[in-house]
Formats: C-alpha cells, sequence, structure tokens
C-alpha cells in the first residue's frame, strides 16, 4: 500500500474501491455534506466522485493536497475545470465505461414511446384493457436524429441501424466523413430538426448548450416529433418543452435527465406525454463496475505519474 491518501464522497463499486485499497489509504465517506467536505479534502491526494459531488472553486482552494479528481463516469460539469487548472489538479473521468448502458437505455426509451408501453402498463395496473387506445408507431423506416456523435450517439446510431431507422447526424466537433463512419448521415442542426421522427441528445452541458433545445429549435421541428435525452439536464429549456408538448409539436418526450435533480413532481414530470426516468442511463451492474475499475486505475496512474487514457485537465 503506498502513502497516498484518497477520499471517495460518492458511492462507487466494490469492485474500484478494492482496487484503490490495495494501493492506498482509502476513506469512504458517502454522502458527505459540502461543509465536511471542506473541512476534510486538504487531507488527501486524490478525490473520487460521481455526479453528486460538487467540486467547485471552494474545494480546490481548500485541497492544498489534492493532486487528483476522478469522476467515475462521463459527465464532468460537477467539477470546476478551471480552478482544477489553477491549482494544478488532474482531473479524470472514465468516458468508456457507460456507453453500452446509456444507449441500450436509449432505445429503450425509443420503444416506449413508439408503443406507449409506460401507458400501457400503468393502465393495466388500474384494471383497465385500452387495446383501442394504445395504438403506437414502428421504429423502422423512421428517422433518428442525434445531435452528439460522440462514444454514446454513435453507438445509438448503430443500434438503430439493425432497427431499421435511418440515422441523421449532427455534431460541430466531429468532420462529416467521421459522423458517416460512425452510422449517420452528416447533415446540419436545421435538418435535423425539420426531418427527424424521433430526435436522441447527446451533448455536454457547457455554456455553449445549455438552453439549446428552447422554443425556436422546436418551433423548427417536424410536428408530432418524438423527443429523448439522456445527456444532462439543462441542455433542453424545460419550459419550452412543455409549452411544446401542449401544442402536439412534441408528441411524446422520455426524459432521463433534468434541470433539477431530483425534479419533484412537476409539471414536466406529470405530464402524460412524458416519460420520466430517474438518471439511470448508466445504472447497470455492469458499466457501474466498469466505471469503477476505470476510475480506479485512472486515479492510480495519475498519483503515479503514468500515462493517462482519459485527462480532462
Amino acid at each position: 500500500m503506498g502513502d497516498w491518501k484518497i477520499i471517495i464522497t460518492d458511492r462507487l463499486d466494490d469492485s474500484g474501491v478494492k482496487i484503490l485499497m490495495d494501493s492506498a489509504q482509502v476513506d469512504e465517506h458517502v454522502d458527505i455534506s459540502p461543509d465536511e467536505l471542506l473541512e476534510r479534502v486538504s487531507a488527501y491526494d486524490a478525490l473520487v466522485v460521481r455526479g453528486r459531488t460538487q467540486v467547485n472553486a471552494e474545494v480546490f482552494s481548500a485541497a492544498t493536497n489534492l493532486k487528483v479528481v476522478g469522476r467515475a463516469g462521463v459527465g464532468v460539469d460537477n467539477i470546476d475545470l478551471a480552478a482544477a487548472n489553477l491549482h494544478n489538479v488532474t482531473v479524470v473521468n472514465s468516458p468508456s465505461a457507460t456507453i453500452q448502458a446509456v444507449a441500450e437505455h436509449v432505445l429503450a426509451l425509443l420503444f416506449s414511446l413508439a408503443r406507449l408501453i409506460p401507458t400501457a402498463d400503468s393502465s393495466m395496473k388500474s384494471g383497465l384493457w385500452n387495446k383501442n387506445q394504445l395504438k403506437g408507431i414502428e421504429l423502422q423506416d423512421k428517422i433518428l436524429g442525434i445531435i452528439g456523435m460522440g462514444n454514446i450517439g454513435s453507438s445509438v446510431a448503430q443500434k438503430a441501424k439493425s432497427l431499421g431507422m435511418e440515422s441523421l447526424g449532427y455534431d460541430p466537433l466531429i468532420s462529416e466523413a467521421e459522423i458517416e463512419r460512425r452510422g449517420a448521415q452528416p447533415t446540419s442542426l436545421q435538418e435535423i430538426y425539420t426531418q427527424s421522427d424521433f430526435l436522441s441528445i447527446h451533448v455536454p452541458l457547457n455554456p455553449e448548450t445549455r438552453g439549446m433545445i428552447d422554443g425556436a429549435a422546436f418551433g423548427s421541428m417536424k410536428r408530432g416529433i418524438r423527443l429523448v435525452c439522456t445527456a444532462r439536464g439543462g441542455i433542453i429549456d424545460e419550459t419550452a418543452l412543455l409549452s411544446a408538448l401542449e401544442s402536439g409539436q412534441v408528441v411524446g418526450a422520455a426524459l432521463d435527465v433534468f434541470e433539477t435533480e431530483p425534479p419533484g413532481m412537476s409539471a414536466l414530470v406529470s405530464h402524460p406525454h412524458v416519460i420520466a426516468t430517474p438518471h439511470i442511463g448508466a445504472q447497470t451492474i455492469e458499466a457501474q463496475s466498469r466505471a469503477a475499475v476505470d476510475i480506479a486505475t485512472e486515479v492510480l496512474a495519475a498519483l503515479q505519474g503514468d500515462p493517462l487514457r482519459w485527462k480532462i485537465v
């Protein structure tokens, strides 16, 4: 065991915890409060989090011995990257661990929207037999617009192809040739809106993407579009989405993420044409084990000065 001290502040699969414990002193303080984290963090060389813990500038200022922050998962919007850079702290994540889980969840939501599965289940459990009111649509021959053709968006495109769907892809950071190689027809954002029967969003939350799916975007979309978002809350303007649902511009939305989490029984969550899941895209046994192992090995590599696979800053 090394002399490093590592604090884990969000739940991490045992497979990753064991790897860390074999090489360092590890303290698990799951569900630690922000104030307690500020009090404790100066004692540690590494901090391992998921999406709950906010690693803000105040944390970095207090973390006088911190060398690395590891995010078990993809998104790092809960980590102040500018502050990390200012304090010479490395930030790493585990971007490939949850690709399969999230992509499969997208497919589950697509099927649920197309075949009204949650409504059918709920009606049956209420003692009803609403067969004639539950006429869905088929995914085959439908156009799926994908905003963000990174790892997850690409996996969704490949899986959709096997269902007989045509995928249109938009990503300003990826060349048209690469988007095509990843399984989608490259096109503009405007064409995604006007041509798609279904829309799936796979971009990170940042100043450029916050609120990008707004009233103007909904107004540009094909009437009757169905929307899936498993990326991050805040990318969709939820007030605009609610209006689009009420007008029938959007006939169904499946949301795994929300601007405020948990969102409570909001008008959006309770809307009859919304399928809501509690940010479970990456919540599979396999994905959580992979994420834990990946982040544990990456954090140890950072402490040891070894080459890093997934360095953010």
